[in-house]
């Protein structure tokens, strides 16, 4: 999710990409203890942002690996809780490898799939079995679950009940007593990490992870640090590479984040983009024909919108306890856009809710929330709406400041303007002040970094890939012209073949560079 957003609207297409997590001692058998005897810990120290004093340094500590599932290396890494006091309190961070596979390694690939609150464990499973092989060959590829998320040290808030209810909330009221409740909502879920998270929730900003991703980088035994940040994971590489321009290796930043917007700018950028994203998958639906929507994009809008007008006043059936409300249909109908292979089952769900079938569109919101089977939700949502208040103040601070830019919003996304407006409420209670404020980006002095923007990208808009490339001093963008959130591994050979070339070679384009 963006800064500024609420959980409803998240940044990252995590929820589509996780496969089964680290086991690192279930089995019956004892996992072996690894001895690792190429990578000496490697004390780190911090260049500082511009016009930013730099925390004491802190040394980076030894990961004990053990051997875990599917061929990979299991461990812990303690960095300070607060950098500023780097012998003070320590958090775990999760981390886990898979050693490259063929000779002429070049070092350690760490990546980090988005959210905020994306597992950067399940993601590298993912990656070991997915990613081309040329990269597995040179590069151990590296998961670490950041600090609050996870597996690593973890912010709570709500119970899963409590979720249940938040995400049935309201989330474009329309009178006064509704409005109040969204409000009374995002309190309590204020209150709720506050109450359950007190000592962490401070300590969570993306300068934090990007601090603890150093320590990383040093423990692992590697000298630069090559990353791969997908969506929001495109704003911690770039924090990275101001922090520490001199230790940039090679940076791919995929489906990026424009640091310099404001959380206002930024959510009306970004709901233009989901509203872009829509247009496409109906233009899809209707040129594949028997398109249930419409024969045409406008009737098709008109379609969704009715429905999700008829379900404010009437829910749907959804499970056992749950309706499917006009804010639950709504993240049923989001989650699917971030990649085109979803498109059919966003129809399927659709022609269902149009028969009074609401239980897909729930099933679509579930995994948009990383809500199991059995009810209980992963840390994805506290862990977002944590980071994104501590990065940016709030996008709103009232209903009057939702009423004054709600007009924006419409403009920018008819369908879905008026959620994200009153999202923009979700920091407004927070229990700790934000920390960062959005500002360019230029990382001067680091080497090449490789930005690679889709141009209809539906959660984080073509637009800001343009933005972050110009940015940064060394930054060389790579376009996508194509749809669904961040470009890489998803089918186009020409977008992979030039990752690859980057992260093995250090090549990149000699010139803009677009593919299909």
């Amino acid at each position: 999710m963006l800064r500024g957003s609420c959980a409803r609207i998240a940044a990252a297409a995590v929820g589509l990409l996780l496969v089964a997590g680290c086991d690192s001692g279930s089995s019956s058998k004892s996992p072996d203890k690894i001895v690792d005897t190429s990578r000496a810990p490697v004390t780190g120290d911090s260049d500082g942002r511009v016009g930013e004093k730099a925390p004491p340094t802190a040394a980076a500590e030894p990961i004990g690996w053990t051997a875990c599932a599917g061929g990979f290396q299991c461990g812990t890494l303690q960095v300070p809780l607060d950098h500023a006091k780097p012998d003070g309190p320590k958090i775990k961070l999760a981390v886990m490898r898979k050693p490259a596979t063929g000779p002429n390694r070049i070092g350690s690939l760490v990546l980090n799939p988005g959210g905020p609150g994306g597992s950067g464990l399940d993601f590298a499973q993912y990656a070991a079995m997915r990613y081309p092989a040329d990269l597995r060959k040179r590069f151990d590829i590296v998961g670490f679950d950041p600090r609050g998320v996870g597996r690593s040290t973890a912010i709570g808030c709500l119970t899963d009940n409590a979720m249940d209810a938040f995400t049935q909330l309201d989330a474009t009221p329309d009178t006064p007593a509704e409005e109040q409740a969204w409000v009374d909502g995002t309190r309590s879920y204020a209150q709720a990490c506050a109450d359950k998270s007190a000592d962490l929730l401070g300590h969570v900003s993306t300068v934090d992870a990007a601090r603890d991703l150093d320590l990383l980088r040093a423990s692992l035994g590697d000298a630069k640090l090559h990353y791969l940040g997908a969506s929001y994971g495109t704003f911690l590489g770039a924090t990275y590479a101001e922090l520490y321009p001199n230790r940039v290796g090679r940076l791919v930043l995929d489906g990026a984040m424009d640091p310099s917007q404001s959380p206002t700018a930024a959510n009306k950028v970004q709901g233009g983009g989901f509203e872009t994203a829509l247009a496409a998958f109906l233009d899809n639906c209707v040129d594949g024909g028997s398109c249930s929507l419409g024969a045409t994009r406008e009737a098709g809008l008109t379609r969704i919108r009715g429905l999700l007008q008829q379900l404010d006043a009437r829910p749907l059936p959804g499970d056992a306890t749950r309706k499917v409300t006009e804010s639950i249909a709504t993240t049923g109908i989001l989650s699917p856009l971030y990649s085109k292979e979803q498109w059919p089952a966003l129809r399927q769900a659709l022609d269902a809710a149009q028969r009074g079938d609401g239980e897909p569109l729930l099933e679509l919101n579930d995994q948009y929330y990383e809500r199991g089977q059995d009810g209980k939700y992963s840390n994805l949502m506290s862990a977002n709406a944590a980071v994104n208040c501590l990065d940016a103040p709030p996008a709103a601070t009232s209903r009057e400041d939702v009423e004054r830019d709600l007009p924006g919003y419409l403009a920018d996304s008819p369908t879905f303007g008026r959620n994200l407006a009153w999202a923009g409420l979700t920091c407004a209670s927070w229990p700790v002040p934000p920390t960062g404020k959005p500002h360019p980006i230029k990382a001067e002095g680091a080497a090449p970094i490789l930005v690679v923007g889709t141009t209809r990208d539906p959660a984080t808009p073509y637009v800001w890939s343009q933005s972050l490339a110009a940015q940064l001093a060394s930054g060389n963008l790579l376009t996508y012209d194509g749809d669904g959130h961040t470009a890489f591994g998803r089918g186009s050979d020409c977008v992979d073949r030039t990752v690859v070339d980057y992260l093995t070679q250090g090549t990149v384009p000699t010139k803009p560079k677009t593919c299909r």
